[in-house]
């Protein structure tokens, strides 16, 4: 039996193993797949001895993605850009990794908003995280013309531009709002709007009729940037579909099936947000 895993630190709030759990019996396949919470000083030891513990691979969440950049052999070009690990697998005694948090973030406007790169003038992306750099090399991998980047600490936002080069300019937090109009994509890439967090302040009312909005909490569903989207008659996407999208080529890797992102998939989980 093939066993795989999520680990991270905390890591009770993973929902991969429902994700996974889902797909292994939708295809019929006997395996598992475990959360595991590991503290950073253990990370090495656990990694360096996955074969022995009888994993194929797993995926790595906060705070070990970029740890697991250095242990493992990268020839995946997001995960060299972002210098970050997000899925692991073993060919024989060699540890692969890769970044599939682009592919999450893309494949999930591509479903729910078919289209939405057409036109791909300005971007406006708040907040400059880890997820931030997935998202911007993802909307510069879609061609978009520029990218204005808000974060609270203007010196990480102005890092990240650097890093990724000229289309992407970084702005103080307070300016959001006065670029808005022109813009054809709102991301957030904050915690703001997430159960238990403050909600997003922005006034959303200089984006165009065209404009997409998109949020990558997805606990709550429709956070307050969403719902005020919404009442303006704005497309939106939420931020549970990047979470299913990510963990497709995880699961082919270890498994040797391509699994689908099913309506059947989506409410499962949301069934599980909604009790929880």
């Amino acid at each position: 039996m093939k066993r795989a895993f999520v680990v991270g630190y905390p890591i009770s709030h993973s929902r991969s193993p429902l994700i996974h759990s889902f797909w292994l019996r939708e295809a019929g396949i006997e395996g598992s797949y475990e959360r595991l919470a590991v503290e950073p000083a253990a990370f090495p030891d656990f990694i360096n001895t996955l074969k022995q513990q009888g994993f194929v691979g797993g995926n790595v969440t906060v705070p070990h993605k970029e740890e697991a950049f250095r242990l493992a052999f990268v020839d995946d070009p997001v995960a060299r850009d972002l210098h970050a690990v997000n899925t692991l697998w073993l060919e024989g005694d060699t540890l692969k990794g890769a970044n599939t948090d682009v592919v999450g973030f893309l494949a999930n406007l591509d479903q729910e908003a078919p289209g939405w790169d057409g036109r791909l003038g300005r971007a406006v992306v708040l907040g400059a995280g880890g997820a931030s750099r997935a998202v911007l090399y993802g909307l510069l991998q879609r061609g978009a013309g520029e990218i204005l980047l808000a974060n609270r600490t203007f010196e990480r936002a102005q890092a990240l531009a650097t890093h990724f080069g000229p289309k992407v300019k970084p702005m103080a937090w307070e300016e959001a709002g006065a670029v808005l109009p022109g813009t054809d994509i709102l991301v957030n890439t904050t915690s703001l709007g997430m159960k238990g967090q403050p909600p997003l302040e922005l006034d959303l009312a200089g984006l165009p009729e065209t404009a997409l909005v998109t949020d990558i909490v997805y606990v709550p569903l429709e956070t307050p940037l969403l719902a005020k989207a919404r009442s303006l008659g704005l497309r939106t996407v939420d931020g549970l579909g990047m979470l299913l999208h990510q963990a497709v080529p995880g699961f082919e890797r270890w498994f040797g099936v391509r699994p689908v992102v099913s309506q059947e998939l989506r409410a499962l989980v949301l069934a599980d947000i909604e009790v929880k």
